[in-house]
Protein backbone atom coordinates (compact mmCIF):
# COMPACT_ATOMS: atom_id res chain seq x y z
CA UNK A 1 0.00 0.00 0.00
CA UNK A 2 1.15 3.49 -0.74
CA UNK A 3 0.45 6.84 0.89
CA UNK A 4 -2.41 7.53 -1.56
CA UNK A 5 -4.29 4.41 -0.53
CA UNK A 6 -3.61 5.03 3.16
CA UNK A 7 -5.01 8.56 2.90
CA UNK A 8 -8.07 7.36 0.97
CA UNK A 9 -8.67 4.54 3.46
CA UNK A 10 -8.52 6.96 6.38
CA UNK A 11 -11.19 9.18 4.82
CA UNK A 12 -13.35 6.22 3.80
CA UNK A 13 -13.07 4.63 7.25
CA UNK A 14 -14.29 7.80 8.94
CA UNK A 15 -17.26 8.21 6.58
CA UNK A 16 -18.31 4.56 6.89
CA UNK A 17 -18.20 4.77 10.70
CA UNK A 18 -20.08 8.08 10.86
CA UNK A 19 -22.78 6.89 8.44
CA UNK A 20 -22.97 3.43 10.05
CA UNK A 21 -22.42 1.66 6.73
CA UNK A 22 -21.14 -1.88 6.18
CA UNK A 23 -19.02 -2.97 3.23
CA UNK A 24 -17.92 -6.24 1.59
CA UNK A 25 -15.58 -7.00 -1.29
CA UNK A 26 -15.56 -9.48 -4.16
CA UNK A 27 -12.10 -9.55 -5.68
CA UNK A 28 -10.64 -11.35 -8.64
CA UNK A 29 -7.59 -9.60 -10.11
CA UNK A 30 -6.71 -7.90 -6.80
CA UNK A 31 -6.64 -11.23 -4.97
CA UNK A 32 -7.77 -9.81 -1.63
CA UNK A 33 -5.66 -6.63 -1.70
CA UNK A 34 -8.66 -4.40 -1.04
CA UNK A 35 -9.81 -6.57 1.88
CA UNK A 36 -6.25 -6.65 3.20
CA UNK A 37 -6.08 -2.85 3.04
CA UNK A 38 -9.33 -2.39 4.96
CA UNK A 39 -8.38 -4.90 7.63
CA UNK A 40 -5.04 -3.17 8.23
CA UNK A 41 -7.02 -0.40 9.91
CA UNK A 42 -7.72 -0.83 13.59
CA UNK A 43 -11.46 -0.77 14.19
CA UNK A 44 -12.34 -1.80 10.64
CA UNK A 45 -14.61 -4.51 12.04
CA UNK A 46 -17.09 -1.66 12.64
CA UNK A 47 -17.73 -1.44 8.88
CA UNK A 48 -15.86 -4.22 7.02
CA UNK A 49 -17.94 -7.39 6.87
CA UNK A 50 -16.10 -9.77 4.54
CA UNK A 51 -13.93 -10.19 1.50
CA UNK A 52 -14.36 -12.92 -1.07
CA UNK A 53 -11.57 -13.77 -3.49
CA UNK A 54 -13.45 -15.25 -6.42
CA UNK A 55 -10.63 -15.90 -8.82
CA UNK A 56 -12.20 -18.64 -10.91
CA UNK A 57 -15.43 -18.50 -12.90
CA UNK A 58 -16.71 -21.35 -10.72
CA UNK A 59 -16.13 -19.25 -7.59
CA UNK A 60 -17.79 -16.21 -9.16
CA UNK A 61 -20.85 -18.33 -9.90
CA UNK A 62 -21.00 -20.33 -6.65
CA UNK A 63 -20.05 -17.64 -4.13
CA UNK A 64 -21.50 -14.53 -5.76
CA UNK A 65 -24.24 -15.79 -8.04
CA UNK A 66 -22.65 -14.49 -11.24
CA UNK A 67 -24.64 -16.00 -14.08
CA UNK A 68 -22.89 -18.73 -16.07
CA UNK A 69 -24.51 -17.27 -19.20
CA UNK A 70 -22.97 -13.85 -18.49
CA UNK A 71 -19.56 -15.43 -17.86
CA UNK A 72 -19.74 -17.33 -21.16
CA UNK A 73 -21.15 -14.45 -23.21
CA UNK A 74 -18.95 -11.61 -21.94
CA UNK A 75 -16.03 -13.33 -20.17
CA UNK A 76 -14.84 -12.92 -16.60
CA UNK A 77 -13.18 -9.59 -17.40
CA UNK A 78 -16.23 -7.54 -18.35
CA UNK A 79 -18.52 -4.79 -17.14
CA UNK A 80 -21.37 -7.28 -16.78
CA UNK A 81 -19.41 -9.65 -14.54
CA UNK A 82 -18.06 -6.83 -12.36
CA UNK A 83 -21.63 -5.60 -11.87
CA UNK A 84 -22.93 -9.05 -10.89
CA UNK A 85 -19.97 -9.59 -8.55
CA UNK A 86 -20.59 -6.32 -6.68
CA UNK A 87 -24.34 -6.90 -6.46
CA UNK A 88 -23.79 -10.52 -5.46
CA UNK A 89 -21.43 -9.78 -2.57
CA UNK A 90 -23.66 -6.94 -1.34
CA UNK A 91 -26.82 -9.04 -1.43
CA UNK A 92 -25.29 -12.23 -0.02
CA UNK A 93 -23.56 -10.31 2.79
CA UNK A 94 -26.54 -8.07 3.57
CA UNK A 95 -24.25 -5.04 3.63
CA UNK A 96 -24.77 -1.50 2.35
CA UNK A 97 -21.94 -1.47 -0.20
CA UNK A 98 -20.34 -4.16 -2.35
CA UNK A 99 -17.10 -3.56 -4.25
CA UNK A 100 -15.85 -5.87 -7.00
CA UNK A 101 -12.75 -6.07 -9.18
CA UNK A 102 -12.11 -8.18 -12.23
CA UNK A 103 -9.27 -7.75 -14.68
CA UNK A 104 -6.00 -8.93 -16.16
CA UNK A 105 -3.09 -8.06 -13.87
CA UNK A 106 -0.48 -9.61 -16.20
CA UNK A 107 2.09 -10.17 -17.39
CA UNK A 108 0.25 -13.01 -19.18
CA UNK A 109 -3.43 -13.51 -19.96
CA UNK A 110 -4.02 -10.51 -22.18
CA UNK A 111 -5.46 -10.53 -25.69
CA UNK A 112 -5.91 -7.86 -28.35
CA UNK A 113 -9.52 -7.37 -27.21
CA UNK A 114 -8.68 -7.58 -23.51
CA UNK A 115 -5.08 -6.47 -22.93
CA UNK A 116 -3.03 -6.82 -19.76
CA UNK A 117 -4.01 -4.04 -17.36
CA UNK A 118 -7.70 -4.03 -18.34
CA UNK A 119 -9.77 -3.82 -15.16
CA UNK A 120 -13.43 -3.32 -14.30
CA UNK A 121 -14.37 -2.03 -10.87
CA UNK A 122 -17.97 -2.07 -9.66
CA UNK A 123 -19.54 -0.59 -6.55
CA UNK A 124 -23.08 -1.57 -5.63
CA UNK A 125 -25.45 0.12 -3.19
CA UNK A 126 -29.14 -0.55 -2.67
CA UNK A 127 -29.92 2.31 -5.09
CA UNK A 128 -27.41 1.78 -7.90
CA UNK A 129 -24.39 -0.04 -9.23
CA UNK A 130 -21.53 1.88 -10.82
CA UNK A 131 -19.00 0.17 -13.09
CA UNK A 132 -15.85 1.83 -14.39
CA UNK A 133 -13.36 0.49 -16.92
CA UNK A 134 -9.64 1.13 -16.50
CA UNK A 135 -6.56 0.37 -18.57
CA UNK A 136 -3.42 0.26 -16.43
CA UNK A 137 0.06 -0.17 -17.89
CA UNK A 138 2.25 -1.38 -15.06
CA UNK A 139 3.63 -4.72 -14.02
CA UNK A 140 1.43 -7.20 -12.13
CA UNK A 141 1.75 -5.72 -8.63
CA UNK A 142 1.55 -2.16 -9.98
CA UNK A 143 -1.69 -3.02 -11.80
CA UNK A 144 -3.12 -4.51 -8.60
CA UNK A 145 -2.15 -1.41 -6.60
CA UNK A 146 -3.56 0.87 -9.31
CA UNK A 147 -6.80 -1.09 -9.11
CA UNK A 148 -6.86 -0.69 -5.31
CA UNK A 149 -6.38 3.07 -5.58
CA UNK A 150 -9.00 3.42 -8.33
CA UNK A 151 -11.52 1.40 -6.29
CA UNK A 152 -10.88 3.52 -3.20
CA UNK A 153 -11.27 6.74 -5.21
CA UNK A 154 -14.56 5.48 -6.68
CA UNK A 155 -15.78 4.55 -3.21
CA UNK A 156 -14.81 7.89 -1.68
CA UNK A 157 -16.52 9.77 -4.54
CA UNK A 158 -19.66 7.70 -4.00
CA UNK A 159 -19.64 8.26 -0.23
CA UNK A 160 -19.19 12.01 -0.73
CA UNK A 161 -21.99 12.31 -3.30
Amino acid sequence: MNSDSNELLGKISTILKVKGLKIATAESCTGGLISHSFTNISGSSDYFDRGIVSYSNKAKNELLGVSEDILIKFGAVSEQVAKEMAEGVRNRSSVDIGIATTGIAGPTGGTKEKPVGLVYIAISTKNKTLVNKFQFSGKRLENKESTLNAALRMLLDLLNS
